[in-house]
C-alpha cells in the first residue's frame, strides 16, 4: 500500500485525514483512487484539463516528480507521495465559538490562531493559562520570547542577569542599539509587551543555581532551555526530571544546532544523550567559536514551536528525536534517542536525587588567579605591555586562528594557532619565557599546559587574553 500525505490546507476536503493509504501501481492510478474517495479534493488538485494545477507539487519519497508522467510513474507499494500546494497564509471568516473568556480584542489578536481546528478557541485559552519559562535571554531566547509572547501564552518568565553588549545584536533580535547596556530581561520584557500587552512577565535577574533552581521552575509548565554553557544544561535537566517539567532543548555553535524536547512523557533527558560533560575547554563557546546570527533565530523558532505544542496537546513533538540543522548545507537531519534504563537521572534506580554543584561536576571550578599568579602561572596584561616596553627578552605568543588575528592583534605577538602547537614545537626554545595569549585566556591556558607537559619551564598565560588588552593597555584594540 501506497501512502497519500495529505497537507493541511486540503484536509477539509479529506474529512480532516493527514493521510490516505491507496493501493496502485503509478503515482496517477494512486491520485485517481484519492479523487474518488474524496470527490472534493479533485478541483483543488486538476483543472479543467484535466492537469495538475501549476501551484500543486507532487513528491514521492522526497523525489520531485512534477516533470515526470504521473501515469507513467511506477509504483512498489510502500511509497509515501505527498501532496505540496503552495499557501500564502490567507484565512476567512472566524467561526462561532464561545469567547467568554478571552476579549474582543484578543479573538481578534488571535484570529488566526482560532480558525485552526488545531487550536480554536479551546486551544488559545490552554496558551493564555500556559506559563512557560524562558532560560536565557540571549540568541535562543530572543526569538523564544518575541514568538511565545506573540502566539499568546500568558505567563513567561526569564532568567537572565546579563546586560546587553553591542556583540548580541547580531543574534538577539528582541534588543536593540538602543538597549545597549541595560538587563537583558528588561529590554526582552519591554519588547514582548510591546508585541503583546496581555502578557504576565516574571523577571528573575539572577543566575541560575542549585540554590534557586526549583523554587524558579516549579511554577511553570514547560521550561524552555535557551543556556550557552555545560553546568546550566546540566542544572535544567536534572531540575526538570526531579519536577517531571519538559524541557525543551536548543543548542548552537557556527553553523550547526541541534534541539528535541527532554524529560517528557517518560522520554529521555539529557543526561540519557550525554551523561557526563566534555572535557573543559574542548567544546568552544559562540563567544571563542562563533556563530551565524541567522540559526539562533531557526533553532530559538523550533524550541518555541516545540513549547506550544506541548501546551496545546497537539501534533507530534520532538521526544524521542533529536533534530540536527546545518545552515551551510542547508540540511536538517534527525536521530532517534532512547531512555537509557540506567541514567543517573531518569533511570530505574536514580542515583542523582538532588541537585548538585553542576561547576564542579562539569570541572569548569578554576583555581584562583591569586592562586595561579603565585605558582608563576599567569602575568596581567599591564605587566606584559611593560616587559615589551623595556624590551625583556621573552616570546609572546598569540594562539588565536588567524581569522582573528586579522580582526585584533597584538604589536608583537607571534601568531601559532592552538590546534597547530605540537607541530611547532622543536621550532621553540624550551629555556627561553613565554607569554600565551588568546582572546580570553581559555585556549592560551591549553597552550601553556601543552608547553610546560613538554619541558618548558617559564611560561605564563596573560589573563583575560587580547579583550583584556584592550580594557587595561590599549582600548584602540577592537573587542569582538
Amino acid at each position: 500500500m501506497a501512502k497519500i500525505v495529505i497537507p493541511t490546507a486540503l484536509r477539509q476536503f479529506t474529512d480532516q485525514n493527514d493521510a490516505v493509504e491507496v493501493s496502485a501501481g503509478t503515482v496517477g492510478e494512486a491520485l485517481n483512487q484519492l479523487t474518488a474517495q474524496y470527490p472534493n479534493i479533485k478541483n483543488n488538485l486538476y483543472n479543467e484539463q484535466g492537469k495538475l494545477r501549476s501551484f500543486v507539487n507532487v513528491y514521492v519519497d522526497d523525489e520531485d516528480i512534477r516533470y515526470l508522467d504521473k501515469d507513467e510513474t511506477r509504483l512498489q507499494g510502500n511509497e509515501t507521495i505527498s501532496i505540496v500546494p503552495s499557501i500564502a497564509g490567507g484565512a476567512t471568516a472566524l467561526a462561532e465559538a464561545e469567547t467568554a473568556a478571552l476579549s474582543n480584542e484578543e479573538i481578534a489578536r488571535y484570529s488566526r490562531h482560532l480558525i485552526l481546528p488545531e487550536v480554536g478557541m479551546e486551544g488559545q485559552l490552554k496558551l493564555k493559562r500556559g506559563k512557560v519559562l524562558l532560560i536565557g535571554a540571549g540568541g535562543l531566547g530572543a526569538p523564544l520570547g518575541l514568538y511565545l509572547a506573540a502566539a499568546g501564552v500568558g505567563r513567561i518568565g526569564i532568567v537572565d542577569f546579563d546586560v546587553v553588549d553591542a556583540s548580541n545584536l547580531q543574534r538577539q533580535v528582541i534588543h536593540g542599539t538602543s538597549d545597549i547596556g541595560r538587563k537583558k530581561i528588561d529590554s526582552a520584557a519591554d519588547r514582548m509587551r510591546e508585541i503583546n500587552p496581555n502578557l504576565q512577565i516574571d523577571k528573575f535577574d539572577t543566575g541560575l543555581s542549585s540554590e534557586n533552581a526549583l523554587g524558579i521552575l516549579k511554577d511553570y509548565d514547560v521550561v524552555v532551555d535557551g543556556t550557552d554553557n555545560f553546568p546550566t544544561r546540566y542544572l535544567v535537566n536534572d531540575a526538570c526530571v526531579l519536577l517531571k517539567k519538559p524541557n525543551v532543548y536548543g543548542s548552537i555553535f557556527r553553523f550547526e544546532g541541534q534541539a528535541t524536547v527532554f524529560a517528557y512523557e517518560d522520554g529521555p533527558c539529557y543526561r540519557c544523550l550525554y551523561p557526563e560533560p566534555p572535557p573543559p575547554g574542548l567544546v568552544p563557546s559562540c563567544a571563542e567559536g562563533g556563530v551565524l546570527g541567522i540559526l539562533p533565530g531557526l533553532i530559538g523558532l523550533i524550541q518555541a514551536t516545540e513549547a506550544v505544542k506541548i501546551l496545546l496537546g497537539v501534533g507530534e513533538t520532538l521526544k524521542n528525536r533529536l533534530l540536527l540543522y546545518d545552515a551551510l548545507n542547508m540540511r536538517f537531519r534527525e536521530l532517534r534517542l532512547r531512555k537509557d534504563p540506567d541514567c543517573p537521572v531518569c533511570g530505574t534506580h536514580p542515583t542523582v536525587t538532588k541537585l548538585i554543584d553542576y561547576v564542579e561536576f562539569c570541572g569548569m571550578r578554576p583555581a584562583p588567579v591569586q592562586a595561579q599568579a603565585a605558582q608563576g602561572g599567569v602575568i596581567d596584561p599591564v605587566e606584559v605591555k611593560q616587559k615589551l616596553d623595556r624590551g625583556d627578552s621573552f616570546e609572546l605568543i598569540d594562539v588565536r586562528e588567524p581569522h582573528e588575528y586579522q580582526i585584533a592583534r597584538i604589536p608583537g605577538a607571534k601568531l601559532i594557532p592552538l590546534g597547530e602547537l605540537p607541530k611547532h614545537l622543536g621550532e621553540l626554545n624550551p629555556n627561553a619565557e613565554y607569554v600565551m595569549h588568546c582572546k580570553s585566556g581559555g585556549r592560551s591556558q591549553k597552550a601553556v599546559d601543552l608547553l610546560k607537559q613538554n619541558g618548558f619551564k617559564n611560561v605564563r598565560n596573560m589573563t583575560g587574553g587580547i579583550l583584556a588588552w584592550s580594557d587595561k593597555v590599549d582600548p584602540t584594540v577592537p573587542k569582538y
